[in-house]
């Protein structure tokens, strides 16, 4: 007797699962875009010398990093949003010279809260010793707000699509079954002309380095709804 009451129990639970699995439903995807125009720029300058001794290019890169630092002081920039990525110090062979030389890099990101002042500190930098500027990201000090922007956007827009698959079918949609979000922030690439390295201060009032234009927030979900 226990042992037909087992079998039917399982029997039951299959029953059920296959019931479960057999409930139609549609599995769309959403997108969610949100174009944001930056409010400040982060960017990673570097300083490197090449030298016959570990002491030479020490000082030598002391010196520009001095500067540098003075100079974002003196353009408002606070303490906190200044910070070494990474200092190296190495002893490189020539083989064509037969002689050892040192090459000291030290690399330093600045979080610049005014786009305005991008072009003038930029060009400061380079004045005050930087050899090179290695990266530019632009971001918007509401990040978060936009990305819940994004987020309603993509779901309503999976919800439009569900509606328009039922509609054909002659049905409804009902609660959502499952959900998963993917996706991430793209901005737009600086266009840095290197030419300004080579601009002398004065002569660059005229000359823009960078385009901005808009970052495009955005998210996708997938989500099953139920059809009834």
């Amino acid at each position: 007797m226990k042992k037909a009451i087992l079998v039917l129990t399982v029997l039951f639970t299959t029953m059920s699962l296959t019931a479960q699995e057999t409930s139609p439903y549609v599995s769309v995807s959403g997108e969610g875009i949100v174009k944001v125009v930056p409010d400040q720029v982060f960017i990673k300058v570097r300083v490197e010398n090449q030298g016959k001794s570990a002491q030479e290019v020490k000082q030598l890169n002391d010196k520009a990093i001095d500067q540098v630092l003075k100079y974002a002081k003196s353009m408002d920039v606070a303490k906190k949003d200044i910070n070494t990525e990474y200092i190296n110090l190495n002893k490189n062979y020539d083989y064509q010279t037969k002689e050892y030389h040192y090459v000291a890099n030290q690399s330093i990101s600045i979080l610049l809260k005014d786009l305005d002042n991008y072009t003038e500190f930029t060009q400061g930098l380079l004045n005050a010793g930087i050899n090179r500027i290695d990266g530019v990201e632009f971001r918007s000090t509401e990040i978060e707000k936009y990305k819940t922007q994004a987020r309603i956007a993509a779901v309503k827009d999976a919800k439009k699509k569900a509606d328009e698959f039922a509609s054909a079918l002659g049905m409804s949609v009902g609660k959502a079954l499952f959900i998963n979000e993917a996706g991430g922030v793209s901005a737009p690439q600086p266009v840095y002309r290197m030419e300004m390295a080579k601009a002398s201060f004065s002569d660059s009032g005229s000359m823009e380095t960078i385009a901005v234009g808009e970052m495009a927030i955005k998210a996708e979900v997938s989500i099953r709804f139920e059809l009834k």
